[in-house]
Parts: C-alpha cells; structure tokens; sequence
C-alpha cells in the first residue's frame, strides 16, 4: 500500500499548506479579485478604504470557496484528466471531506464577513455566485449540456458587479456591463483552450462543446462570440464610465481578438489550428486584464486630478 492510499484508508491527510492554497485555484482568484477591484474603484461612491480591503478579501475568500468546492465535488473527473490529475483531492494529498469543508466553512465566513461589515447586497450577490458556481455550473451543467461554458460563466463575471454594490449598495447599468463584459469573452477564452484539451474533456465524460459538437462548430462559435464581444467591450465608453482611452485600447484590442478568432476559424490543419489556440487563448488574458486596467488606471488618474 502506498504511502498516499494508506492515508487515505486511516482518513490522515498528507496535504502541505500549498496543497490549501491550490484548492482556492489561485490563478482563478486573482482574476476574481482583479475585476472586482476595478468595480469598486470605478463605483461613483467612496468608502473607507478599510471597508474596501474587507470586502475585497471577502470576495477573495468566497472565490477560494468556491474552487475548493469544485474541485471536491470534480475529483472523479479531476483524475482522470492529464490537466487536472495532480489536483490535491484527485491525488489523495487532501481528503475530499476536509476540501468540502475547507470550502463550507470558507463560503459562509466570506459571506457573512461581507454582510456585516459592508451590506447585505454585496453579501447577497457573493451567496448566488458561489452557489451558482458550485450547484448550477459545476453539480449540474458542466455534466449535462455542451452550453456549460456559457451558463455557467456567469460566476466568473460577478466579481465585478459585487465590487460595485459593495461599494455603492445597488446594481446599475454600469455594473451589469462589467458582467455583459466578462459573461461573453468567457466562452471564446475558454473554448479555445477546450480545443487544445479536447481528448481529456472526452475520456472525463464532459460533454465540451468540442466534445459533442465538434471542431468546426466550435471554431464558428468561437468567432461568433468574439464579434459579439467587441462591441459590449466599447459600451464602457459609450455610458462613459471609460473615457477615450479605454475607447481606443477597447477597439484595438477587440479587431486583434477578432483577427485571433477569425484565425481559428480559419486554421487548415491540426498543428495551425493548435497554435491559433493557444495565441487566442494567451491573448484573452491580456485583453480582459488590459481592458479592466484601463478602466481602474482612468478612474485614479481622475481622482487623483480631481484632488
């Protein structure tokens, strides 16, 4: 018996912190944490910044909860995918009972920490994303539909919209743009690397977009998105919570994500489809973070002048 299944059988764990810090999907968080900042800078009403840095860590803990809540509830198809077979609880590093109730009691102390020190709002939005993430995306669609992706990307593109109520204790136009923003680049971002992993989405039983509905589907879906992205990406502008120079990164990064797109769309064979991919997939990264930076660098230069 191996050191990993005889702890497993006496119920020890052999997790190290790291393994903890692996159950909050870091990479994940940052970008959770990233775009509700820029939502509560960019609100109309001030706070004290130490409300701020309590809500913003609420948020992060809830973000935290919820990856830890995925990944005990995806362990079955964790370990059977190269991507996501050294995950902590696939491994055996870490209990599934210990990373569900790592996650518990990490989502209710991120939620009622944001209750009562900012407002039930916000607290209330942070509630419906990490059950929508959990329950909606990751219990139900990911499992059943080939539209997981966008169903369920509504859970990454909260963050900003509770940094805003957080800060101004309502939900405007402005925040649900922020939300539009996120909601529709994550199927392209995230279908393209789907492309790339296609063979590991197949034998977890996950029913990818490229999985059921194939290459070409995917790629034409892929482009569709795209395009209807760009122009909600400009709407900021347009209800001028971004000024001319989110105007123009906005356009310029839209028609390079377009081009990106239009590039998969159109790759002849494996080997360029495959590094069309990864240059769509890399440069989504760099264009959500470029224009949400745009946005918050506008807003304290603004501050900053006005003071």
């Amino acid at each position: 018996m191996t050191d990993v299944s005889r702890a497993s059988a006496l119920h020890i764990s052999t997790a190290a912190p790291g393994d903890y810090i692996a159950l909050l999907k870091p990479r994940v968080m940052s970008l959770v944490v990233f775009t509700a900042l820029v939502g509560m800078v960019v609100a109309p009403s001030a706070t004290h910044p130490v409300l701020m840095a309590v809500a913003l860590l609420s948020i992060a803990i809830g973000a935290g909860a919820s990856g830890a809540l995925n990944m005990w509830y995806d362990a079955d198809i964790d370990a059977v995918m190269k991507r996501t077979a050294n995950r902590p609880v696939p491994s055996g590093r870490v209990a599934a009972g210990e990373a569900l109730a790592f996650g518990l009691v990490l989502a209710c102390g991120s939620v009622l920490t944001l209750a009562l020190a900012v407002n039930w709002l916000s607290a209330g939005l942070l509630a419906f994303t990490i059950f929508f993430y959990v329950a909606i995306y990751t219990m139900w669609l990911k499992r059943r539909t080939p539209q997981n992706i966008v169903i369920g990307g509504a859970a990454g593109a909260f963050p900003p919209m509770i940094g805003w109520a957080a800060m101004t204790n309502s939900v405007s136009v402005e925040a649900i743009v922020l939300f539009l923003i996120i909601f529709m680049w994550t199927p392209p971002h995230f279908w393209a690397l789907a492309l790339l992993k296609s063979e590991d989405y197949a034998r977890a039983g996950v029913p990818m977009l490229p999985v059921v509905a194939g290459e070409t589907t995917t790629r034409t879906q892929i482009l569709i998105y795209s395009v209807l992205l760009v122009p909600i990406a400009v709407v900021p502008y347009l209800i001028g919570l971004g000024g001319p120079v989110y105007g123009g990164v906005s356009m310029l990064l839209g028609a390079a994500f377009v081009g990106l797109a239009l590039n998969v769309k159109l790759a002849a064979d494996a080997p360029a489809l495959r590094l069309a991919c990864r240059r769509l997939f890399g440069f989504s990264i760099l264009y959500l973070f470029a224009l949400f930076a745009t946005l918050l660098s506008e807003r304290v230069v603004h501050l900053l002048i006005g003071a």
